[in-house]
């Protein structure tokens, strides 16, 4: 399966996407994203790269998700065979399914967050992808990879699965890029590397590069803790 989770969390202003598959690479293939645009999941069995940062660049302009999507989609012949999903600056989503996706394959949506995933055991997976980042208590990034975690546990894929990924971006922090591109154990694996990521010398060097908030922000090199 490819199943991926798109979402914006008001309180944080952070736009967090996070993806799993049983193919590799599913960090670089599915997710894109910045804080002045949104978040896109481009996949499907033949999936668009160029899908994905097009409607990015649609939403800079100030597109809505729904505007920026029907023009990535409707001029591609491909089309049914792809799968796009799209969440816009204010939390607004749109998705596309391609006629042709693989089943099981489809979409499910909530205020500031949408699913969609093809090559499913069964449509209720993306029910409990959805239903497990809404139910979670735990900080943003981490109830997107509670996500993945209650999908993985509803069904899956006969492939198993062999990447994941997770994508968090704000105005005021630094991108947060993480990427398992091959492990028998791609959710297990990214959480560990969040935990690595979010606490500890990287943790403290990341919170003195520029961000969008502060683009001239920078400690001197000799005060920086060494990655």
């Amino acid at each position: 399966m490819t199943i991926s989770i798109l979402a914006y969390d008001e309180k944080s202003g952070s736009y967090g996407g996070a993806a799993t598959t049983g193919s590799l690479c599913v960090g670089g293939w599915v997710l894109r994203g910045d804080a002045e645009a949104g978040l896109s999941a481009s996949q499907g069995s033949l999936p668009s790269t160029m899908w994905g940062t097009g409607v990015l660049n649609l939403m800079r302009q100030g597109l809505s998700a729904e505007e920026a999507l029907a023009q990535t989609v409707a001029p591609d012949t491909g089309r049914a065979q792809r799968q796009l999903s799209a969440l816009d600056l204010q939390g607004g989503t749109a998705n596309h399914t391609g006629r042709e996706s693989i089943p099981a394959a489809g979409f499910r949506q909530a205020k500031h967050v949408i699913v969609s995933g093809n090559l499913l055991s069964s449509e209720t997976v993306l029910d409990a992808c959805l239903d497990g980042f809404l139910a979670s208590t735990a900080p943003f990034e981490q109830r997107l990879l509670d996500a993945l975690d209650r999908a993985a546990a509803t069904g899956g894929d006969s492939r198993g699965l062999l990447s994941a990924a997770l994508l968090v971006v704000r105005r005021s922090a630094a991108p947060l890029t993480l990427r398992v591109d091959r492990s028998d154990t791609p959710l297990r694996d990214l959480r560990a590397l969040h935990g690595h990521a979010t606490k500890g010398a990287y943790a403290d060097w990341a919170a003195t590069v520029p961000t969008l908030d502060d683009p001239y922000l920078g400690e001197p090199f000799s005060k920086i803790v060494s990655q």
